[in-house]
């Protein structure tokens, strides 16, 4: 009934929405149709010209006022005394026809500050407007009349202004009373995401100098004002308040210029001190709505986001209009309000036009940590040591799984030859303290505990589940933050998930080990599944297929365990075939490994690997059915040891079960490696190089193993182990290691000899880290200058 309700109230919104919808698609379709007739008459001399800064030793301190006098009375003795350094200083506080003698009050207690009182609320945009016209320094820092600032908070906050290109730097803010949820820091951040502008205020204690943020808080920052003029100020489209700041970040990204944020400068904030006393939230709520709108419809140039734009806002005001609004979603009455403003959203569109030098794209990618410095920072085309961001979805230590021993091994030889900067995730709080041990050896390493929220993916999702299940902002926050806080030359991405997070850039390389190769692992996985679920796994492999065609052309390199795993991803993307590095990741450590040639315990088997992993559930469950049986009818003394964590239980392997021997997660297993007689790889699907195979060989013991188990590493049964896919075959193999230990010990010393000479994780990361260095030249020698201008659509930035 309340829905029912709820549409019949807005049935005339219902009605007009169509409408409304369609005339502003329209109106800027055709608007920017003749922007691109009469572009070719246009030169760069039409953008305003920058005036250069005059050198001016003072700042101007502007604050907007409107009925504000208590504030004003608690506030500006902070101001005064912070600006009190320097008698060039000043401050002006622009009087929006207050009612409540502000004006008098500040004249009469505050005499060296000067007031611009006006005739008319203007608003905080219009009033800010007038004191940047009336201000006599170059640098304006703009506060709200509810902002305490620090004695001391002046001085960084104009140390990024050396730089030319710097727009706007902001503080970072506190609230007045610590009780309150921060909801805003100054570390702004912000995003393109299901048609609309999504923006927030980081809290990140890490960042503890100049770092680049999505806009400058207009209550909270310090502008150039040549700059800030030369944009037009602060638009009035936005009235009464909100978004007119983060419209003039977003304008000055676009032009080619820097917004910074700066923790070192500290201002205090009566959160809504002024709005939120005069409006109530269904009034905020109606006004940010329409804003958000209105940005894009003025903003954004690039058609399929604004396309995008316009489905998302529609269908989510249909949804509003049935199921009541949220703060995050568009209503009926929000779309008409903003289209009442199409005129003037019109004429704000055109300007932003030719005030544009990068693209849309290009602009959301800048405030980022990480693009930020590939954008704008000085680079060594040749660094001595090279500096490495090693990202893992898992969990590192301790090396639990194949892929666990792979990464630590190679951070531990990596760490010898560059600098290394790890981000791992991890399932559960308490895995940080054993994950903390990679700081001995690592320069940095930071962990984020996986939300159950993350993980879960729907049927119409184009994206794989084993991505969506490490998509996570917090993440790629973290990883752009690393990189430009470290200075990162090369990003290590581990894992075909994570290639989600390979960056666009240009002098940064990017790398991805694929330690299985995804789509062809679900493709593999199939013929073992029940019908209901092999059809879901089809959409799976359709949906990984899809995704990794996608990622790798990203990526300047792609690490693979095996050439035929290079083979296989080159039938489907010959183009990068040049990019696919063999031979560098899936190696171990072969002197931690000692040969031990015997004796060993009789008619044991061995069996290595996590049961989280899919294709070992499959291959023990396979064995203990089908290839165990056929082993005990010849010898009935043999049996099944079986280490790693997570093991099914034993019932689930019925009578076969009393011959089997679940040992859990075993810390130290060289020594299982020694006294068991023969190892069992009956590995059916999956893909890549299993480390069990390199350990088995480096320690000695004779392997039994599938094709697909032994994949790149034996192509020939009895070369470094034998090879078997059928029961009977696999049942067969073992029992002839049991009764011929001469001939196992031969082909157990070749294989010792194989993985000495091609699989020592030492000789392949020295290959890794020469491959890094061969990327980041390729990108550095291709780069012109220091300073990207990125994606250009128009003639230069400044």
């Amino acid at each position: 009934m309340t829905a029912l309700l709820r549409l019949l109230k807005a049935l005339p919104l219902l009605i007009v929405s169509p409408l409304v919808v369609l005339a502003s698609i329209l109106s800027l379709a055709l608007l920017d149709a003749l922007w691109f007739v009469t572009r070719i008459s246009r030169t760069r001399r039409n953008r305003p010209a920058i005036r250069t800064r005059t050198g001016t030793t003072g700042v101007s301190v502007v604050i907007p006022n409107w009925q504000g006098r208590d504030l004003l009375e608690k506030y500006l003795p902070s101001v005064e005394a912070a600006l009190s350094g320097n008698p060039d200083n000043e401050i002006v506080v622009v009087d929006n026809a207050s009612t409540d003698g502000s004006v008098e009050f500040v004249r009469e207690r505050f005499p060296n500050i000067r007031v611009v009182a006006l005739p008319e609320n203007l608003g905080f945009g219009g009033g800010s407007n007038t004191g940047f016209q009336a201000a006599r320094h170059d640098i304006v820092v703009l506060l709200n009349s509810d902002m305490r600032v620090e004695p001391d908070f002046l001085a960084p906050l104009l140390e990024a202004f050396a730089d030319e290109n710097v727009f706007a730097v902001a503080c970072q803010i506190f609230f007045t009373d610590p009780a309150k949820v921060r909801e805003e820091t100054g570390l702004t951040q912000g995003w393109w995401e299901d048609g609309m502008l999504r923006v927030r205020h980081r809290i990140d204690p890490e960042i503890k100098d100049l770092y680049p943020c999505f806009y400058g808080g207009g209550g909270s920052c310090a502008f150039d004002r040549h700059k800030f003029l030369a944009l037009g100020g602060f638009d009035r489209l936005f009235e009464p308040f909100y978004l007119e700041d983060t419209d003039l970040g977003y304008q000055a990204w676009k032009r080619g210029w820097k917004v910074l944020y700066q923790p070192r400068s500290v201002v205090y904030h009566e959160h809504r001190g002024t709005i939120g006393k005069k409006f109530g939230q269904d009034r905020i709520q109606a006004v940010l709505k329409k804003n958000f709108l209105l940005f894009c419809w003025k903003n954004i140039h690039e058609w399929p986001r604004l396309a995008g734009h316009f489905f998302f806002a529609y269908a989510g005001a249909l949804v509003s209009a049935i199921f009541g609004n949220v703060p995050s979603r568009p209503d009926l009455a929000g779309l008409c309000r903003a289209f009442l403003s199409l005129p003037q959203a019109m004429r704000s569109r055109w300007r932003a036009r030719a005030l544009a030098v990068v693209s849309d794209t290009e602009a959301f990618l800048r405030p980022l940590g990480g693009y930020f410095r590939d954008r704008f920072a000085d680079v060594e085309t040749e660094p001595d040591r090279l500096r490495v961001l090693f990202v893992s979805p898992y969990p590192i230590l301790p090396p639990v799984h194949g892929g666990g021993v792979f990464m630590h091994q190679t951070l531990r030889e990596l760490a010898k030859l560059s600098q290394v900067h790890v981000i791992a995730l991890l399932d559960t709080e308490d895995q940080r303290k054993a994950n903390q041990a990679l700081q001995e050896f690592c320069a940095s390493a930071e962990f984020l505990v996986r939300m159950e929220g993350h993980r879960s993916v729907t049927m119409g999702s184009l994206l794989p589940h084993a991505v969506m299940e490490f998509r996570n902002c917090d993440l790629e926050w973290l990883i752009h933050r690393k990189i430009y806080t470290h200075a990162i030359d090369v990003v290590q991405l581990e894992y075909t998930p994570l290639g989600q997070y390979a960056g666009r850039f240009h002098r940064l390389a990017t790398a991805l080990f694929e330690h299985d190769i995804y789509f062809q692992s679900v493709a593999r996985s199939l013929e073992h599944m029940p019908p209901l679920r092999r059809a879901k796994a089809r959409f799976e492999y359709l949906r990984a297929l899809r995704y990794e065609l996608k990622v790798l052309p990203q990526c300047d390199r792609v690490q693979v365990c095996t050439r035929e795993n290079k083979e296989y991803i080159a039938s489907f993307l010959p183009s990068v075939a040049s990019r696919l590095d063999e031979g560098m990741r899936a190696g171990i450590d072969t002197t931690r490994y000692r040969f031990h040639s015997g004796p060993r315990q009789p008619f044991t088997m061995l069996f290595l690997g996590s049961f989280r992993h899919a294709p070992n559930q499959v291959a023990l469950d396979w064995f203990a059915g089908n290839v165990l049986p056929r082993i005990r009818e010849r010898r009935p003394e043999a049996r099944l040891v079986v280490a790693g964590s997570d093991p099914p239980p034993r019932h689930a392997f019925g009578d076969a079960g009393g011959a089997i021997e679940l040992l859990g997660f075993v810390d130290e297993i060289r020594s299982l490696l020694e006294e068991m007689s023969v190892f069992v790889c009956p590995i059916l699907n999956g893909s890549g190089v299993r480390v069990k195979l390199l350990e088995a060989f480096a320690a000695g013991i004779p392997v039994i193993s599938t094709r697909v188990g032994a994949e790149g590493l034996a192509r020939r049964s009895g070369e470094f182990c034998l090879l078997a896919d059928s029961p009977d075959d696999f049942a067969q193999c073992v029992v002839e290691l049991f009764e011929n230990p001469e001939e196992a010990a031969r082909m157990a010393r070749r294989a010792r000899e194989e993985v000495v000479a091609n699989w020592d994780m030492a000789t392949l990361t020295r290959r890794l880290e020469r491959s890094y260095r061969e990327a980041v030249r390729a990108k550095r020698n291709g780069a012109h200058g220091t300073a990207l201008a990125g994606t250009p659509i128009s003639g230069s930035g400044s």
